[in-house]
């Protein structure tokens, strides 16, 4: 009977071993979102103002500290086999947008991530290390950041989801809410889109223990998450998604699959195995619509979202996706529509083509405005050429001028009368 078990026991371990050997890690991206914050603004009748918040608006709060030192300890778990325990700078890059509550939060994330120890220690009393993360300024952000709010073409798309039935049947269903926001907390403009402000001030109260308003009852609460999740469906969706994604989250898209597609190929001078992105939930529910596995609710504090390259057996590259928005239980998976689990490289890069735009300036281009601009560039180059042309005639001119001088002189020795000449 013993030897039995163990024969069993062999076998499973046999089985396990081998199918942890068909595939190998081999380079993984992580955008979340910040921890807790306080919030962006108040509204006006809002009895606490930017002066009840320790930081003021918009900052990482201690608790939003302390679910990202948690998630980064998870990533530990996570990639304990796959990244070195002491930090390696050629081995992680973090970048961030430049907002204090990202910054900070990828700071607390690579506390957790990266402990520091034996040569890495360098004060015995701190258990800490700096680990560069980089920025740049909001005004050139590019890549983390949405709704980015330079592009025509978008803001008609928005203006034309505004006139869709799903938009207008959810603003005559929640009007008498609207309408009750708007007297209630003194903003002059309160609509579908812009309610979720106020949606927003309330939970961050609510969270750190302030009392929220009369008004402001359970039910209340229940139908303004409800207009602030569908606030995100509309930036990224309802109406032309896959036309939005190209516009805004397909230029993240696009900057990992081009990753993906680079770290594939073998490479010994390559060492970098984590590319880890600080963001808002904007960026993540971007991302998301862009690989159509949004879930229409906005991510929570510290959600993220995980990419993974892995190399199988036979060589060939598979991306696998993962969900962490509850600390409780695992990261669950996410599937690309149309794809399995394990999305072979090549399939995952042909699937989500048509979300990424191959010249994003050329697409933001209202119609008129690029026929306009067509028009421009076509009378610019003809009054290239045209002016070429000229310059070319002009010279040809000058030389012919110069040739018939040349002809008509003639050089007369000096001589006297009678010698030859």
């Amino acid at each position: 009977m013993v030897s039995t078990v163990a024969l069993l026991l062999a076998v499973l371990a046999s089985v396990c071993g081998q199918a942890a050997a068909e595939k190998q890690l081999v380079y993984a991206t992580v955008l979340f979102r910040h921890g807790d914050r306080s919030p962006v603004k108040a509204f006006p009748t809002d009895p606490y103002q930017e002066d009840a918040w320790p930081q003021g608006f918009g900052q990482l709060s201690q608790d939003g500290m302390r679910q990202h030192y948690e998630l980064g300890q998870f990533l530990r778990t996570r990639y304990k086999n796959f990244l070195n325990e002491s930090y390696i700078r050629h081995e992680i890059l973090v970048r961030s947008t430049d907002f204090d509550r990202t910054l900070m939060s990828a700071l607390a994330n690579l506390a957790g991530l990266y402990p520091p120890k034996g040569q890495q220690i360098f004060r015995p009393s701190l258990k800490w290390q700096p680990i560069p993360v980089h920025t740049v300024p909001q005004s050139e952000e590019r890549l983390l950041s949405f709704p980015l709010g330079d592009c025509p073409r978008y803001k008609q798309l928005m203006n034309e989801t505004e006139h869709t039935a799903e938009f207008l049947n959810v603003t005559t269903a929640y009007w008498d809410l609207i309408e009750l926001v708007k007297n209630k907390t003194g903003v002059k403009k309160a609509n579908v889109e812009t309610v979720w402000s106020v949606y927003d001030t309330l939970f961050c109260e609510s969270r750190h223990k302030m009392s929220p308003p009369d008004w402001v009852t359970p039910e209340v609460m229940e139908k303004l998450q409800f207009l602030k999740d569908f606030g995100f469906q509309l930036i990224f969706g309802v109406y032309k998604q896959q036309e939005k994604s190209r516009l805004q989250g397909g230029l993240l898209l696009g900057e990992i699959v081009r990753n993906l597609t680079k770290m594939a190929v073998p490479d010994p001078q390559q060492r970098l195995k984590l590319m880890m992105l600080s963001a808002h939930d904007t960026t993540v529910a971007a991302l998301q619509a862009s690989l159509s596995v949004f879930n229409g609710k906005q991510p929570p504090y510290a959600s993220c979202h995980i990419i993974e390259l892995y190399r199988e057996e036979t060589g060939s590259m598979s991306v696998s996706m993962f969900y962490h928005n509850d600390t409780s239980v695992r990261p669950y998976p996410l599937q690309l529509p149309g794809c399995t689990l394990e999305c072979p490289l090549e399939d995952f890069v042909r699937m989500t083509k048509p979300f990424i735009s191959d010249d994003r300036d050329k697409e933001c281009q209202l119609p008129s405005q690029w026929r306009e601009r067509q028009v421009i560039i076509s009378l610019a180059l003809s009054g290239c050429l045209l002016l070429a042309i000229i310059a070319i005639l002009l010279c040809v001119i000058c030389r012919h001028k110069e040739s018939s001088s040349n002809r008509g002189y003639r050089h007369v020795i000096n001589q006297e009368p009678g010698e030859e000449s």
